[in-house]
């Protein structure tokens, strides 16, 4: 029996191979689009200058409503308890201070640009609100928590917009809304999760 001459296997080029799926994982990545969390949207105050003092730089006691949740989703605005159904209005006067009481946060007059280029002047509110919870807080009381403060600072926002155009926040443009939006910011900022020691 004759030896036959064998093929030859041609080889196959790995490297085209790999440049395929090189270019077929980016194309992935690119196309894919991913759900990401937005989260809460909050407006802090601004870093202080460098050449401000430390002692300066502390809010007074007065600009701070302190709000803290606790594991059993019990609430303390300031220094009272109270359910979620009276945390609104206990925030919402302490963002006005309408009788410019000396417990209350202070204001400060401020000059905001009118869309039509004139200058309008508003106390704005030096008020800030921390919540504060623990590492136990219940998610559902402290998101409860955190619609009940938003709300107080919207219902502020619609009460000066019907004073100063004579319609609510959601009916003005978007010009009129910046000028509301920079008469009342919302300033709620969210201190470190309170450590609650365990007792033996």
């Amino acid at each position: 029996m004759a030896g036959g001459n064998k093929r030859k296997v041609p080889d196959i080029n790995a490297s085209s191979q790999a440049d395929i799926a090189f270019l077929l994982l980016v194309f992935f990545l690119v196309a894919t689009t991913m759900n990401t969390d937005k989260g809460l949207l909050r407006t802090l105050p601004p870093m202080p200058p460098e050449d401000v003092k430390v002692e300066d730089q502390k809010v007074k006691d007065r600009n701070v409503l302190l709000v803290f949740v606790n594991a059993q989703g019990n609430i303390m605005a300031g220094d009272k308890e109270m359910d979620i159904y009276g945390l609104k209005d206990k925030a919402k006067e302490f963002i006005l201070n309408v009788n410019d009481d000396e417990n209350l946060p202070e204001k400060a007059p401020t000059e905001i640009e009118m869309p039509d280029g004139t200058k309008w002047t508003y106390e704005v509110s030096k008020g800030v609100v921390s919540l504060q919870t623990t590492r136990d807080t219940n998610y559902e009381t402290y998101i409860m928590v955190q619609n009940e403060l938003t709300r107080a600072f919207n219902e502020v926002r619609n009460e000066v917009a019907m004073s100063k155009f004579q319609r609510e926040f959601a009916d003005l443009n978007d010009e009129e809304k910046s000028v509301i939006i920079d008469a009342v910011p919302l300033k709620i900022s969210e201190a470190e999760p309170r450590k609650v020691g365990r007792r033996r």
